[in-house]
């Protein structure tokens, strides 16, 4: 099985798609490391070039500093070399794969402050000088996939409104482009699993990426 590996760690060639598999948990032994594995095997049994970011690993600094903020609608809001390296291979994918555990309802802080520093003007969307209004400028991401593992059973995520998933398939779909696709895999009372409903989400996330683009899963 491939791991969460460091940044630029490419599991394919240079001339396939690209997909860019950001991962959010401190423990590398964690379940979430393995589905992260899992969608690594998946990606590049379809043919992709997979470059995976470990947010944890590579000691990402989630938070926003006040020089970034204050040049945030500036011609250059990228300030630090990560987070322009992060943007550029952003700009290069096709897929978008993000895997994480759900806490406290929501997207981890690391996570969410990788969004914030490198989904910014210029690389995930554009002001239009008159009326402000957002432009996006990731037309060429063909699919988002979420793979999340909660805590909680599906009846209470689906009463708080699962605001990762939110985050991911609605906000950050309105700056992709009209065809973009969403799919989303959830392994729920992940505490409470057993090791064969374990096994079984593993193996769905392989098999199911292991079909991008040849007609396989659909959004969800």
């Amino acid at each position: 099985m491939s791991t969460a590996g460091s940044v630029g760690a490419s599991e394919s060639t240079d001339t396939a798609r690209l997909a860019l598999v950001v991962v959010a948990h401190p423990c590398a032994d964690s379940l979430t490391h393995a589905a992260a594995g899992a969608a690594i095997d998946g990606l590049t049994a379809s043919g992709h070039a997979v470059e995976t970011l470990d947010l944890y690993r590579i000691e990402f600094a989630a938070a926003m500093t006040t020089a970034e903020r204050r040049s945030y609608s500036s011609d250059s809001p990228i300030l630090d070399q990560m987070v322009r390296d992060h943007a550029a291979l952003l700009e290069r994918a096709k897929v978008l794969v993000f895997v994480y555990p759900t806490w406290w309802s929501g997207l981890p802080a690391m996570l969410k402050g990788w969004l914030e520093r490198v989904l910014v003007t210029g690389v995930a969307f554009e002001l239009d000088p008159l009326t402000k209004r957002v432009r996006p400028r990731l037309h060429h991401i063909e699919r988002i996939v979420g793979i999340s593992l909660y805590g909680s059973p599906r009846g209470y995520v689906r009463l708080i409104n699962d605001n990762g998933r939110r985050i991911l398939t609605r906000s950050l779909r309105l700056v992709c482009g009209r065809r973009t696709s969403t799919s989303w895999f959830a392994l729920y009372s992940v505490d409470t699993a057993d090791p064969e409903q374990r096994a079984a989400f593993l193996t769905r996330i392989r098999t199911s990426l292991g079909e991008i683009g040849l007609g396989g899963i659909g959004p969800r």
